[in-house]
């Protein structure tokens, strides 16, 4: 039976890449100084992180269920099933109004499936489950298998993340004003990662911006067998040269010739600010 592969905003690929693979995206709610601002692209990246750093404020709230209703309901009245992979429900309560919207359509479809999985994942980190998916999809991997194949898979793929202003992560809550006050003044760089039910964790701390960078590199020795042939994804607030010295990084220590290499967009930029750095890959199954 016919299937859709869809996403959201929150999986930070590139804009064009979501129409060029046939992959329908939700743009996640927001909004700039409290009126509405539509997640999609229409702001380029770099007048989004300008904003902040002006001062604006972005702010996030999740999807109800009557907004993932409209966006199944479409695909289902065609006789279309559909695999939806959203943002981990470790950081947002938007999994759970998809899934009851989901439910809501067992009565009126019940010919239909809408797969919903926990993904326990972000940014892209997600995007790069999207990606795999979809290439999965592509091979002609049916929809039921499709559904087990991310379920089996999904914590195999990695997060690691710092950031350079800590004041961002202390206005999400992440963080005391004390630590980010004083760790921005000496430079403390946190380690972050996304553990098993799709929390953003912060595991330890480095010192310097530089150091920072490589060790998300170390950390991926730690957890990945990475291949020639394997894709890594590589997601920054806003710091692009950054980005490429670690995708260069990369490539020196694994010789991965495949990235995709992309800003974060509003949805998770708004939470982790300009000097974000983060990087994404397939490996070891995560047990923390």
């Amino acid at each position: 039976m016919p299937y859709v592969l869809m996403t959201d905003s929150s999986a930070d690929l590139p804009w064009t890449y979501y129409s060029e693979r046939n992959i329908p995206f939700l743009p996640m709610n927001t909004t700039m100084d409290d009126e509405p601002y539509v997640d999609d692209g229409t702001m380029s990246s770099r007048e989004f992180y300008d904003k902040m750093r002006a001062g604006v404020v972005f702010k996030t709230s999740q999807w109800t269920d009557h907004q993932y209703i409209d966006a199944f309901e479409p695909y289902l009245k065609d006789g279309t099933d559909v695999l939806y992979l959203g943002l981990t429900a470790g950081l947002s309560g938007s999994y759970y109004s998809a899934c009851r919207a989901r439910d809501q359509f067992k009565e009126t479809y019940p010919d239909r499936t809408v797969c919903v999985p926990q993904t326990s994942a972000v940014s892209l980190g997600l995007g790069l489950l999207v990606h795999e998916t979809a290439r999965r999809r592509d091979e002609g991997m049916g929809f039921e298998e499709l559904c087990r194949w991310v379920e089996t898979n999904k914590l195999t793929f990695h997060h690691r993340f710092t950031v350079d202003d800590l004041m961002f992560l202390f206005r999400g809550g992440r963080v005391s004003r004390a630590s980010a006050i004083f760790g921005t003044a000496l430079g403390i760089k946190p380690r972050l990662h996304v553990d098993l039910e799709g929390k953003l964790i912060n595991h330890g701390k480095i010192r310097g911006r530089k150091a920072s960078l490589l060790g998300l590199v170390e950390e991926m020795k730690q957890y990945t067998d990475i291949q020639e042939h394997d894709t890594i994804a590589i997601c920054h607030g806003d710091c692009e040269d950054e980005a490429n010295f670690v995708l260069g990084e990369v490539r020196r220590h694994f010789g991965v010739e495949n990235a995709i290499v992309n800003p974060l967009a509003a949805a998770i930029g708004t939470h982790v600010g300009p000097g974000c750095m983060a990087v994404f890959f397939i490996g070891k199954k995560r047990i923390v």
